[in-house]
This record gives structure tokens, C-alpha cells and sequence, in this order.
């Protein structure tokens, strides 16, 4: 087998692409197709005839326990279960949305752009994130609320979108400058007014609860088939991070969608799709005209490799509380470190996170490397193929505080996965020197190379999986990792941030091949 040249950035699967590096660039500005919209006077007659018709929400409130203004641009996305005028066997039979609304955030993100104007971030939150709710005002009763724990997406049931923003400035340290509400009709029409969006796959996609049914490749989504696929929450073993991840690749794609071919370019086209989006979304009352101008030109040269999207780190996904229900707890020192690096506006994936340089300083060494490549350039992804409840998450937490890239968000193994007994590691060949670092912290898995799989090792964990090795080599499932997140605190800020994300992803990592 022919020794391995390491690619200048191993995280990011290697895809056969045209001459040039593949863009989807302006990409967020596409996405609203405000690009264009801030480099023309016409384009200001576009924006000022449509913006008239967007739904205000005072969201931002003021208060001196509020995060300190970091110059970024920050923006709260929420996705809500509101279903008003949407007939009912639409709901049933289309959208596959039945039951009755919650009214509560049914999706939550936090989109910001760095003060450098250089880089944009996407961090999923989790909807049953157990976390303490600021003191409010009953906005039924009047009454005042004293300050309890409670899930994050019951926030906004509780005291509307100003709660909701409070409740995650609170519990993430991160000033929130806008907030962006969007429900089910403003998604699928966005979907639709873009004439539909591709997602892709490596493997069949089924969910009866939620009517989604893709086959492995690439298939053509409109708005309602997009929605069935952003809220399918039973295809694996994974629930709501599987749908997570999903809504993060959507994202991708619906932003290269918009971005496209000529919509940006032709007035008719442009208005239309600015109408629908602009009339289908709620937005906090400083987000004017002016404000969506410089938005955009704070986004337009943004490229896919600018764009990192990152899910809140877990420390466990089934939480009991009484009168709550299943939660999820993060991680803190994880999550502390995520947002540490959002606000401070370093880059979650590429060089700057990866830098073999800082690999000795934030990384501890949990196994012997027989490899020259550190651990925290191996990306890995867990799948439980032993059915044992809690396996993946255990191992991926486990990989993870050996300083691998996990990609926090393990599934089950196809098949069912109840029947494996030995771990297995899958690798591609061409990363022949990033294995042997892995399979030094997992000393008992076998090796099974897989042609073509990429740059993301499969660990499929087996009844038999014995955690990574200690110091000395013996395996162990309790072997003395050190905690990555707690290791990192010792060194400079920059290296910091290389054990704060892992699981992140670029979005020219998540977005389907051209």
C-alpha cells in the first residue's frame, strides 16, 4: 500500500471537482438574495417596495445583564410548530405535521458573522436543551415568573420571542443583535419560490412518522418533501442531532440554491422570491432596510470554506427531569469553549482549528500514536453496530476527550446493528497514516478499508468495544483520558479553539458534490 500524502486540510473529504476551487460564495446573501440587492439602486427600490411587508416582533430587549456588544452580527433563527392558515389535510397528508402546534421553537440556530467580516458560523441548539430560563413576566397573566430551569424551546411559549432571545444570551454569553422567526409556510413557499432544492445522501432515508423517503444519491426536494426532511426525527437511533445535522446540510444547499444560477440577475425572479421569503418571516424591529443592506455586504465574498456550521456538545441525551420529560445537558466545558470561539471569531474547521503546530499543547495524548498525524486531524464518526442503548454516544465522547474530530453526532449502524461483537474501524486507504493513529487508541478493532469512503473514519463499536488505550497501552473502558475541553484552557487562545470544535463542519463539507 503506498504511503500516504496527507492532503493540506485531511478533515475535508476529497471530492473530484472542475478547475478552480467550487464555490458556492455570496452564499448566505443568496440565500435571502441580498447580494445583489446592495450593490445597485435598483436593487434598494427592490428591497424598500418588499421590506414594508415583513412582520416586526420586538425581540431585543435592553437590561445591563445582557453580553457585551463583540462587533459581530448575530442573529437568532428560530423555526416555530405555528400552523395557523394552513388547512388541516394539508398538515396531515402533505407536510405530515399532525397534532397540534406547541407553540414553541421547533428549531433553533445561531447564525453569526465575525466582526472581522470574514467569516460566518452556524451552532444548532438542540430544542430539549435543559437550561436555566431568565425571571419574566407571564405575557397571559402578568404575573412575574421567577428564574427556573426548563428546556430551551419551551422559552418562547413562555414569554415569545424577547424570552427566547434572553434565555439563549443567558446560557451562551453571546449578544444576540437580530432574531429571524420562520414557520412552516415560509419554509416550504421559500423552498418553492426557489424552485426546489437537492440534498444528497449515501444512504436511504425513511421516516413513516414524518412521511420522508429518499433513496441513497442525490433527489430534488420541494418545499413540503424539504420539510418532512428537515423534521424527521426517527431514521436512526440519533433523533433530534441526526435532524440537526440535516437541517445544517439543507442549509447548505438551499443557500447554493439561491445562489444559482440566475436569480440574482433577473428583477422579475428576484422580487418574487423576495416577497414570498420577506412576507413568510417575523424579524425584530431594528432590522431595517438599511441594516439588511449592510448585512449583505458583509456577506456577499464569503466562501463555502468561510462558512462553519457546529452542534452544541452533549454530555447526555436522556436526562429525566420530573415534569420535563427526556432533556438534553450539554457539555459544559465543551459548550463554553464553542462559544468562546464564536465570540471570539476564530474558525471552527481548517488550519487555524487543525494546525499540527498545536496539536502537542491542546491535544493530550490518550494512546500511543503509532502515526504522524495527531488526533485532532483524524475526523471520525460513530455508529453503534452492537444495539446496545447509549454505546455511540459513549464512544464518540469517549473519542472525542482522546482529542479525535468526532463528529458528535453517532448513529446506528445499518442494519439494525445487533448483532456485532468486535469493534470495526472503516477507513479509506488513501489516509493510510491517519488509521494507524486511531487504530493505536483502539488497539483491539479490527481494520476494514473501504475504497472511497473519504477523509471521515467509521468506527462501528461492537458488545465488545474497550475504550481508548492509557498512557502505558492497555485498553481499558475507564481508561484516564483527560478532558479535551479542560486541557485546552491551559494553552493560548488559538490553540484553544482547536479542541472546541469538534464535530464542526465547513459548509463545502456538508453541501452535495457538484
Amino acid at each position: 500500500m503506498p504511503h500516504q500524502r496527507q492532503p493540506a486540510r485531511p478533515s475535508a473529504p476529497v471530492r473530484r471537482r472542475g478547475p478552480g476551487p467550487r464555490r458556492w460564495g455570496r452564499w448566505a446573501a443568496g440565500a435571502l438574495s441580498f447580494a445583489v440587492l446592495a450593490t445597485s439602486c435598483g436593487g434598494w427600490a427592490v428591497l424598500n417596495g418588499v421590506g414594508s411587508s415583513l412582520g416586526r416582533v420586538d425581540a431585543i430587549g435592553g437590561g445591563r445583564d445582557r453580553p457585551a456588544d463583540d462587533g459581530a452580527s448575530t442573529f437568532l433563527v428560530v423555526g416555530t410548530d405555528e400552523r395557523a392558515g394552513i388547512p388541516e389535510s394539508t398538515l396531515k397528508d402533505v407536510l405530515h405535521a399532525g397534532g397540534e402546534s406547541c407553540h414553541c421553537t421547533d428549531t433553533m440556530m445561531i447564525v453569526q458573522l465575525s466582526a472581522d467580516r470574514g467569516r460566518a458560523t452556524v451552532v444548532s441548539v438542540p430544542r430539549d436543551s435543559y437550561v436555566d430560563i431568565p425571571a419574566h413576566r407571564d405575557p397571559a397573566t402578568g404575573k412575574q415568573v421567577a428564574a427556573a430551569k426548563g428546556k430551551i424551546n419551551a422559552a418562547y411559549g413562555m414569554g415569545g420571542a424577547p424570552l427566547a432571545v434572553r434565555t439563549v444570551e443567558q446560557n451562551t454569553g453571546l449578544r444576540i443583535d437580530h432574531y429571524v422567526e420562520v414557520n412552516f409556510l415560509a419554509f416550504v413557499s421559500t423552498v418553492d419560490a426557489l424552485g426546489g432544492v437537492e440534498v444528497c445522501t449515501p444512504k436511504p432515508l425513511k421516516d413513516d412518522y414524518a412521511g420522508l423517503d429518499l433513496p441513497a444519491g442525490t433527489s430534488r426536494l420541494d418545499g413540503a418533501g424539504a420539510l418532512r426532511y428537515v423534521r424527521a426525527r426517527h431514521v436512526d437511533g440519533s433523533s433530534d442531532l441526526g435532524r440537526m445535522h440535516r437541517q445544517q446540510k439543507f442549509l447548505a444547499q438551499l443557500l447554493h440554491r439561491a445562489s444559482a444560477g440566475d436569480t440574482l440577475l433577473d428583477p422579475a425572479r428576484l422580487t418574487g422570491v423576495l416577497d414570498t421569503v420577506l412576507s413568510s418571516v417575523k424579524v425584530d424591529k431594528g432590522l431595517g432596510n438599511a441594516e439588511l443592506l449592510e448585512f449583505a455586504s458583509r456577506l456577499k465574498d464569503l466562501s463555502a470554506s468561510d462558512a462553519d456550521f457546529a452542534t452544541v456538545p452533549l454530555a447526555e441525551v436522556d436526562h429525566q427531569v420530573a415534569g420535563w420529560g427526556s432533556t438534553v445537558l450539554w457539555d459544559e466545558k465543551g459548550a463554553a469553549a464553542l462559544f468562546e470561539a464564536v465570540r471570539a471569531g476564530r474558525p471552527l474547521t481548517g488550519a487555524a482549528a487543525a494546525a499540527p503546530s498545536a496539536a502537542p499543547s491542546t491535544v493530550p495524548s490518550a494512546a500511543p500514536v503509532a502515526g504522524t498525524i495527531p488526533p485532532v486531524e483524524v475526523r471520525v464518526q460513530v455508529l453503534n453496530g452492537a444495539g446496545v442503548q447509549g454505546l455511540g454516544f459513549r464512544v464518540d465522547a469517549e473519542l472525542r476527550r482522546a482529542g479525535f474530530a468526532t463528529t458528535g453526532l453517532p448513529s446506528n449502524a445499518p442494519g439494525g446493528g445487533t448483532s456485532a461483537t468486535r469493534t470495526v474501524i472503516r477507513y479509506d486507504p488513501r489516509w493510510d497514516e491517519s488509521v494507524k493513529t486511531l487504530a493505536a487508541a483502539l488497539p483491539d478493532a479490527e481494520l476494514e478499508a473501504v475504497p472511497g469512503l473519504g477523509a471521515t473514519f467509521q468506527v462501528v463499536a461492537g458488545s465488545e468495544y474497550r475504550g481508548p488505550a492509557d498512557g502505558g497501552g492497555s485498553p481499558g473502558p475507564s481508561a484516564p483520558v483527560a478532558p479535551v475541553a479542560a486541557a485546552a484552557t491551559a494553552g493560548p487562545p488559538a490553540k484553544a479553539a482547536a479542541t472546541a470544535v469538534a464535530g464542526a463542519e465547513s459548509g463545502s463539507e456538508i453541501s452535495c458534490p457538484s
